[in-house]
């Protein structure tokens, strides 16, 4: 049944071919949603794995100075200390216009040679010298996920984790919030793509949480992006930003309201999911920043109101206009206690409680002098039902198997 609902949403008819009007207003989507941009702000220290990994033959070596001349391009990006200018950008990475894009390119050269070198350290885990060697690594993040990475007056905070695998984990992190970022860039021109970018960041961060965290050292000094709660919760938040834009295209082609009541609580039961999940992890990382818990609520109260918003239209096109008041009034009341800090989502949130304050205006003079209709307690109120349509892509990583051979 939900295969049928997303394909009939998306224009899909069989899997081989999709059709959508070019008169839908993909801007409109933009304006419509609040979005958590920041993420890819991480900075790293530098790592030159030939200097500490001592190779047993020069084919080991050479692929030693590779892993650190991809990891050296990361550096730069990120780091924002490169010097090559946006044509040659544009000319290494095989044409690509989107800083975004490139960026994604850099990651996907990177990951499987570091995923060969984590599963040949792996196996030598126990190794006295190879211990010492990741040690002297000096493997250094940043966070944006804490509150003192709002800060920089001293510059940011770095966390050091003598594990490979927190090499790994922050790269894949930083790989999923550029699939993120590239998302968000290409929601006003292809909402498809977009959609499908928030489901492929959504399974980058539930293998990172499921495959590769679970096998890092319990170090309390740790960032919340190396833990795996937090890729659950940032998994379930992509997820949510996917249906967010499938509810939004199915109002601008005009689905029935209680179908899109459904697709907007769908939202908001990803993003309750994700605050029960964040609310473990603050108990346990107390640095997060407050920020993240803000996003979310809005999120979340944006979502439900837009969904008592088309229930009590349907209630009212019923003839249930008593209990249609009844569901805008309580819609309202919650949204007006969850009103965001950052201005950019404020302007969101004011929009559509100022629409669901004109409809409840005009319910309540309609009822008043026309039905008089009696308007049920909060109890007695009809409670939202959700479709949740959108799955997460999973993550692949590219099996990249060499022969690393260690002066072990």
């Amino acid at each position: 049944m939900q295969e049928k609902i997303f394909c009939f949403l998306w224009g899909f008819g069989n899997s081989e071919h999709f059709l959508y009007p070019s008169i839908w207003d993909f801007g409109g989507v933009l304006r419509m949603m609040i979005c958590y941009p920041g993420l890819t702000k991480l900075k790293m220290k530098p790592i030159v794995y030939q200097n500490v990994l001592l190779a047993s033959d020069s084919g080991t070596l050479e692929q030693l100075k590779e892993l650190s001349s991809k990891r050296k391009a990361i550096e730069e990006t990120f780091n924002e200390t490169s010097c090559v200018t946006d044509a040659i950008a544009r000319e290494i990475s095989g044409g690509l216009t989107s800083g975004c894009e490139q960026d994604i390119q850099k990651l996907e050269q990177y990951l499987p040679l570091l995923e060969n070198l984590v599963r040949h350290v792996k196996t030598k885990g126990k190794n006295h010298q190879m211990i010492c060697w990741i040690s002297n690594l000096r493997i250094r993040w940043s966070s944006v996920l804490t509150s003192s990475s709002m800060f920089h007056i001293k510059g940011p905070k770095f966390y050091q984790v003598n594990d490979i695998y927190f090499e790994l984990g922050m790269i894949l992190f930083l790989y999923g919030a550029m699939l993120h970022e590239r998302a968000l860039e290409v929601l006003s021109s292809d909402i498809v793509q977009s959609a499908a970018l928030f489901r492929k960041a959504a399974g980058v961060y539930n293998y990172l949480a499921q495959e590769v965290l679970i096998y890092l050292i319990q170090d309390e000094d740790r960032p919340p992006e190396a833990t795996c709660r937090m890729s659950s919760i940032l998994s379930l938040i992509c997820l949510a930003e996917a249906q967010a834009i499938t509810a939004r295209k199915a109002e601008e082609s005009g689905k029935t309201g209680g179908l899109l009541a459904k697709l907007h609580y769908g939202v908001t039961e990803f993003l309750i999911e994700a605050i029960d999940v964040l609310r473990v992890t603050t108990k346990e990382c107390k640095d997060i920043s407050s920020r993240l818990l803000d996003y979310i609520l809005s999120c979340k109260t944006l979502h439900e109101l837009k969904c008592y918003k088309y229930i009590a239209e349907g209630l009212q096109n019923d003839g249930k206009i008593g209990v249609a008041v009844g569901v805008l009034r309580q819609a309202l009341a919650n949204a007006k206690k969850s009103m965001p800090k950052e201005e950019s989502w404020r302007s969101v949130f004011k929009k559509a409680v100022d629409d669901a304050s004109v409809q409840l205006r005009k319910y309540e003079h309609e009822n008043e002098f026309i039905w008089r209709e009696r308007v049920p307690c909060n109890d007695e109120l009809p409670l939202p039902e959700a479709v949740k349509i959108v799955t997460l892509i999973p993550y692949q990583p590219q099996k990249w198997e060499r022969s690393l051979v260690f002066k072990l």
